[in-house]
């Protein structure tokens, strides 16, 4: 009787670290998937954030698509300036929670000329209007859900976008600076990566 229920504990053990692989590699490259145009859910991020010195940094990402409000919207609309692409969607708890931290980065830099977009991964327009309601979002969002997700496909030829929800900064050439993969920590870490990212036009500047 042992022997057989040693042997139900182990192959109920291995079953069970078989399906938990098979739920992590699903989902552990959503760069992969973009590319696919697939639709298998997300990875939540650590809020783990990356700089990317100017030196190592890729070509510019050239994106466009339909924000919520039926108008184009992508980088020729940001050209030349320090751009914050947030990828998101509104069942995702860690983006309502980071919402406010946008907000607030959103409300301190739009007058000095930073620009802002979100990349909604997932839903209806009406969802994205209902969530930029309820947090009081100005800035626009893309709709770049299933069929299309163009602007996700632009972004994992760059970066490994692998976590909603992601927040990038890009310099005023359009390439990626900073990236902070899942939750935000708080809007003042925003807002030290969009002034490390403003400091180099200025450093820049100062060298010519």
């Amino acid at each position: 009787m042992s022997l057989r229920r040693t042997a139900t504990a182990v192959t109920f053990t291995l079953s069970t670290a078989l399906l938990l692989a098979g739920c992590s590699s699903e989902g552990s490259d959503l760069a992969s998937q973009y590319q696919e145009g697939s639709d298998k859910g997300y990875v939540s991020g650590d809020g783990t954030s990356l700089s990317i010195p100017t030196a190592e940094r890729t070509e510019p990402v050239e994106f466009s698509g339909v924000d919520e409000s039926g108008e184009t919207f992508g980088s020729d609309d940001t050209a030349g300036e320090v751009t914050v692409v947030n990828f998101w969607y509104a069942g995702c708890a860690p983006c309502r929670v980071e919402a406010p931290d946008l907000v607030t980065a959103f409300d301190e830099y739009s007058d000095e000329g930073v620009q802002f977009v979100g990349v909604n991964t997932r839903d209806q327009v009406a969802q994205a209007q209902q969530f930029s309601q309820e947090f009081d979002i100005e800035y626009p969002s893309i709709m770049d859900n299933a069929g299309g997700r163009s602007v996700q496909r632009a972004f994992a030829g760059q970066v490994p976008l692998n976590a909603v929800p992601t927040t990038l900064v890009l310099d005023r050439e359009g390439r990626v600076a900073h990236r902070v993969l899942g939750q935000l920590a708080s809007a003042s870490q925003l807002s030290t990566l969009i002034d490390e990212t403003l400091a180099e036009s200025s450093d820049a500047a100062g060298e010519q």
